[in-house]
């Protein structure tokens, strides 16, 4: 999947795929700027606004989308958010991209920036974000066409860059240049090198004014277009909810990772954003728990599942790197998961590439620090691990534009003769009114809900509870990453001055009361013990004398929503009920999907590109929750 490339004497690559070179004799950074940006009028055109969309049909390596960043970066005028769209069929090797960057200095600290970022780019959408959310790139990996097609948001500049035309038509066939039309609003402009007429006429048929322009030396002459059709364009039915117009101003109930992450990518987007929550503190409830466990999900199929699980895996490393302390806060270092004997097979293809980056079998080293056999089932998570999830939660709260009422139960919902939201004490006392309002409160929601006479949704409780407590000195043997499958061990988590150890949790199916019982708790205990028994022999020996001092041993517990496809929801409700939206049922995966369902939100209410591939973010719709429910 990934591209061939030869290094030539004078140190331009050279694709052995396509028989051509990458860039022409007037170099890579200088075509960038002459061809593109300049053909597409920035970064003057995108002076004011509040966000800039560009499509671009070949990424190669990455310099296009690094001129643009750095444009953006010396811009005082730009926007307040960059997206950049690019599509590639066969992506570069990491160290390639890194070696070419390499021959612009001054490009160079932003490529390492993507290099860290530029891994495990299996066929699919890819969301990379830079400069705290400010800057996204969404890599898009596979057929070109394909990908155009599943679309729905407009751009506002294209760069149609790729290897010339005789050399790969495909990229520049009628077909994909009027999927490239779809893409774009009514006075996007659009650039490219080649003046080829097969390539001029088909986007004149597809609605763009055509010119050439004088090129860059040696290159006699270059392409640039604006999309202004004589015919007004017709856009397919979409699933997707009409870009929110109205005032930035949001309600979001629930201060957990759901209601947080929202909150974050919407004030990322400049809205002012009030969170209301009944506890004392932000994450009181289920994203309260001491320590998370968070990675992928590894499946033989790789079912959509799986790939939710890797988009937000990628969403979650890009949020907590910023706002987290790494050692204290989290760490990333990788995961060990216990398979059932015989299900251990990766997918097809994925014993190395970009799948590699993702997960491998277990190494004998990482077995044996388990204190596992050699011939143990297991895998390995490779950008997988531990976070305390109310410190994130915290950071996240922390944006500026984002107000958070602790202490607010919401009693009830209702709409303000102007149509906003209303959110009131059980008094009757208005709390916060906005035009927007996001239920982000796990079970509960179905009881706001309710109120307004709103779809019911199939949300489900589920009690977890953990066991855990601090680490003795003879417990330092204990598994140096993350266990998990039939249960779960993370130890060495730094409290208070120490470290500690957590195992679980339970999953206690339709139980909603908040604390357990001390039986219930004992009963939780006895399961985490079994499990870890089950899991790691070792390191439950040397915890048998905490399971069994009462002393010692500290419990957690909290509520789960889920649903019955283990999915979460995301999005509005219904038609009916304009601004009500929902972020729900995360299940015990609230780590690995708060952030990309934050996202996902914000993208959908803005229109933006979206985070993961269409097909996947239309099963995070609520729609497809309420067409299970039987008719009445």
């Amino acid at each position: 999947m990934t591209q061939g490339i030869d290094w030539l004497d004078d140190g331009a690559p050279y694709s052995t795929r396509f028989g051509d070179r990458y860039h022409g004799a007037q170099g890579a950074l200088a075509q960038a700027r002459a061809v593109f940006l300049h053909g597409c009028r920035l970064p003057q055109a995108w002076a004011g606004a509040p966000q800039w969309r560009i499509l671009e049909t070949g990424f190669g390596f990455g310099l296009n989308f690094l001129a643009t960043w750095a444009a953006w970066r010396a811009d005082p005028q730009r926007p307040r958010l960059l997206h950049f769209v690019s599509l590639e069929a066969w992506p570069v090797d990491a160290a390639d991209l890194l070696r070419m960057a390499a021959r612009e200095p001054e490009l160079l600290a932003l490529a390492r920036e993507l290099h860290a970022q530029y891994w495990g780019l299996l066929p699919g959408v890819h969301r990379l974000s830079f400069e705290g959310g400010r800057v996204l790139l969404t890599l898009c990996i596979g057929d070109a066409p394909a990908l155009l097609r599943e679309q729905a948001w407009q751009v506002d500049s294209v760069y149609l860059d790729g290897f010339a035309p005789q050399r790969n038509p495909e990229l520049w066939s009628p077909e994909t240049l009027q999927a490239v039309a779809r893409c774009c609003r009514r006075g996007a402009r659009l650039a490219t090198w080649t003046v080829a007429g097969s390539v001029r006429q088909a986007l004149a048929q597809s609605g763009f004014r055509v010119e050439k322009v004088p090129g860059l030396p040696p290159k006699r002459a270059n392409l640039q277009a604006c999309y202004d059709p004589h015919w007004e364009p017709r856009r397919a039915p979409t699933p997707w909810p009409a870009p929110w117009a109205q005032a930035r101003a949001c309600i979001v109930v629930g201060a957990g990772l759901s209601g947080s992450a929202c909150a974050a990518s919407l004030a990322r987007r400049g809205w002012q954003v009030t969170v209301l929550d009944e506890g004392e503190t932000p994450a009181s409830g289920a994203s309260g728990l001491p320590a998370g466990l968070f990675g992928p999900h590894l499946s033989g199929d790789d079912n959509r599942f799986s790939r939710v699980a890797r988009a937000g895996v990628r969403a979650l490393l890009q949020q907590a790197g910023v706002l987290l302390e790494h050692g204290v806060d989290w760490n990333p270092g990788g995961v060990l998961e216990r398979r059932p004997p015989g299900k251990n097979s990766l997918p097809a293809g994925w014993e190395d590439g970009p799948g590699a980056d993702w997960y491998h079998l277990a190494h004998a080293a990482q077995l044996q620090a388990a204190g596992l056999p050699a011939d143990a089932s297991a895998c390995w998570h490779v950008h997988a691990g531990w976070v305390r999830p109310a410190r994130l939660v915290a950071q996240l709260l922390a944006q500026p534009g984002i107000q958070v009422q602790l202490g607010c139960p919401v009693a009830r919902l209702q709409r303000s003769a102007q149509g906003d939201w209303q959110a009131l004490d059980a008094t009757g006392a208005l709390i916060a009114q906005a035009p927007l309002l996001v239920l982000a409160m796990g079970p509960a929601t179905r009881n706001l809900l309710a109120q307004v006479q709103a779809p019911r949704l199939p949300l489900h409780s589920v009690r977890g509870q953990m066991s855990w407590g601090l680490q003795a000195p003879q417990q330092a043997g204990l598994p140096p990453f993350p266990v998990n499958g039939h249960g779960a061990l993370v130890a060495h988590v730094p409290h208070a001055g120490a470290l500690a150890w957590h195992a679980g949790s339970t999953f206690e199916r339709g139980e909603e009361e908040l604390p357990p019982s001390a039986p219930e708790q004992a009963q939780a205990h006895a399961v985490n013990q079994q499990r870890l028994q089950e899991l790691l022999p070792g390191a439950a020996a040397q915890l048998a004398p905490q399971f069994a001092d009462a002393a010692a041993l500290q419990s957690w517990a909290g509520v789960r929503c889920t649903t019955p496809d283990r999915l979460p929801c995301v999005g509005p409700l219904d038609a009916a009920l304009p601004g009500l939206w929902v972020c729900t049922g995360m299940g015990a995966r609230g780590l690995t999907r708060a952030a990309l369902c934050g996202e996902l939100l914000a993208a959908l209410l803005h229109g933006e590109p979206l985070p993961l591939e269409a097909a996947l973010a239309r099963a995070l719709l609520p729609g497809r929750l309420l067409a299970r429910l039987p008719t009445e």
